[in-house]
């Protein structure tokens, strides 16, 4: 029988794509998730129905803060691996809620190490960012996991690397396997409504006004998350003893084309409000993915192009416009 993998945040954006992509593969999945109100709760309880019904994916409305109701979902169940993806995301809104950031990042993180180490599953693999890269300066070839990353400018960033520190310490102490992927800008089908993509879509697609932050000059390694949730079944099934890993597309648009390509799969213009750099934000992002190309044979393959074409099939569909 094939293995039981464990996923955090199973309703969430990241989570709801990997978790079809292993069931497709016929793993057993157990799913967690608090369903929390940080964004429309009807989205992820929609993603969660999905995977409902799939006779292999078994569903625990549990938070991660909570070690005791996640023990009791480590008892019932035999897990043969953690896939950590619950966290509280978004840069912006660790602005105005910190407490929100340090209770699931680190608080619930730890709770998942600890019924890992304790519940003796060996292979854990987290979602970290690519925010970790901080004040940076990015260099030609992109960032690397070689880089330093000790300027996380905002808190959100300071959790997602103190994530990997952590997994480090369980690693050197309960011999651990831990991989730690840093994510760089997800977007697609699905997805998170307070990213950008989904922002501008919305507000286009409404007449109002779009925010374009460094008046347009930003640039983010926007990355598929087909590209992405392949990526965390790859890491998952090369357990590493203990690994940082960009997942990427190794590419960076410029945020002025990012807003075109929405403009022309909704057949609408935007208004556009050009405003400076927001608190906590990086000017680009561009990740170097040779390790995850030798290590875990990863090879991202949907173009920009693609990508917003399918978000925007998606979202017409979802919202009936």
């Amino acid at each position: 029988m094939k293995k039981t993998i464990l996923i955090t945040g199973s309703a969430g954006f990241i989570g709801f794509h990997t978790a079809q992509k292993l069931l497709a593969k016929k793993y057993q999945v157990i799913g967690v998730d608090n369903l929390n109100s940080y964004y429309d709760v009807k989205l992820k309880k929609a993603r969660n129905e999905i995977l409902l019904k799939n006779k292999n994916y078994k569903f625990y409305k549990v938070d991660l803060r909570n070690k005791k109701a996640l023990e009791e979902v480590f008892k019932k169940n035999k897990v043969n691996k953690i896939l950590n993806l619950a966290a509280q995301a978004g840069v912006r809104y660790s602005l105005t809620h910190p407490e929100a950031y340090e209770e699931t990042n680190l608080k619930g993180f730890l709770n998942v190490l600890e019924c890992a180490r304790h519940f003796k599953v060996k292979d854990v693999v987290y979602a970290s960012s690519s925010s970790v890269y901080g004040g940076n300066k990015m260099p030609r070839t992109g960032f690397s996991e070689k880089d330093a990353v000790n300027q996380p400018i905002s808190l959100y960033a300071s959790t997602k690397r103190a994530n990997e520190l952590m997994a480090f310490t369980y690693h050197h102490l309960f011999g651990l396997n831990c991989t730690g992927l840093r994510f760089f800008t997800v977007y697609g089908p699905w997805g998170r409504p307070d990213m950008a993509l989904f922002i501008f879509a919305n507000k286009i697609t409404k007449g109002e006004e779009i925010p374009v932050f460094n008046y347009g000059k930003m640039r983010r390694d926007f990355t598929y998350v087909d590209d992405i949730a392949n990526g965390v079944v790859k890491a998952l099934e090369k357990p590493q003893a203990y690994e940082i890993i960009n997942l990427g597309n190794s590419k960076s648009v410029e945020l002025s084309y990012f807003i075109e390509l929405i403009e022309k799969e909704l057949n609408k213009t935007a208004r556009k409000k050009y405003l400076p750099m927001q608190p906590g934000d990086v000017p680009a992002t561009f990740a170097n993915v040779s390790k995850a190309r030798n290590m875990l044979g990863f090879q991202p393959k949907i173009k920009i192009e693609t990508g917003i074409k399918n978000f925007i099939k998606w979202y017409k569909e979802y919202y009936k416009i």
